[in-house]
């Protein structure tokens, strides 16, 4: 069975997020970036498992962005992909754009199954693993928790409201990874010394206009100050919540 994992690159959750450009264009100046994690932590390691598992198979790497992102792909390679691709591109695709690129891909090489994780952690779009999956005319399967496979059937679990869901579903298809599905796996010394041999190829985009783009980025609005009441202030209180909060 040959996998394709579909891998981002993203700012570290503890960048400072500003705009620039008239807040048109997210401003990446010094901020550090890393693998988008439910991308690394459920639907790589869960990849890498079932391979590990069936003792054969091919655990390949996808990425759409700038031709520098072979630094993010490299630790993939280290932590366990056979091998990667790097669509090169812009980087801060829209979803469309980036979906077409990856299923035409996946479409010629002939991949058993497409993952990707539930969002990145930037846009929180939810969007790309279904539109891989329109393009290549193959089932989806969202938020799965759970993935095992059975010859070319897979059993995926995944939770709904009041229980949850388990489904089968066979070759060809296309899975967003969520919580659950596996544990993050560190590259050690020998992962990391054996990806710089492993293969990275980098491809030309097959290019096109994207569906959407964007107008303007707006922050949220600066928290308000805490206002302190004493204990013996529950008129004051009352009035405060009832007239400025308007929650009662």
């Amino acid at each position: 069975m040959n996998i394709l994992v579909c891998v981002s690159k993203v700012p570290d959750t503890t960048a400072k997020i500003a705009f620039k450009d008239n807040n048109t264009k997210f401003a990446s100046d010094g901020v550090t970036y890393i693998l988008n994690p439910t991308d690394e932590w459920y639907a790589l390691v869960r990849a890498i498992e079932l391979k590990e598992a069936a003792g054969a198979g091919k655990v390949t790497v996808i990425n759409v962005g700038a031709g520098d992102n072979d630094q993010y792909l490299r630790k993939a390679l280290a932590i366990g992909a056979d091998d990667a691709v790097l669509i090169e591109s812009a980087d801060d695709l829209e979803p469309f754009y980036v979906a077409k690129e990856i299923a035409n891909y996946a479409r010629t090489n002939n991949y058993d199954v497409v993952v990707t994780g539930k969002e990145t952690i930037d846009y929180n779009s939810f969007s790309v693993g279904g539109m891989i999956a329109e393009f290549m005319d193959c089932a989806f399967v969202s938020q799965v928790s759970k993935w095992d496979m059975n010859g070319n059937v897979a059993t995926l679990n995944r939770e709904v409201e009041g229980g949850e869901e388990v489904m089968e579903v066979s070759t060809p298809f296309v899975l967003s990874a969520q919580k659950g599905m596996a544990e993050q796996r560190l590259p050690n010394m020998k992962g990391i010394m054996m990806a710089k041999t492993k293969p990275l190829a980098k491809i030309a985009a097959v290019g096109g206009d994207p569906l959407v783009t964007i107008v303007k980025f707006d922050e949220p609005k600066s928290k308000s100050a805490v206002k302190l009441f004493s204990i013996d202030e529950v008129e004051a209180l009352v009035k405060a919540l009832n007239e400025e909060a308007k929650v009662i």
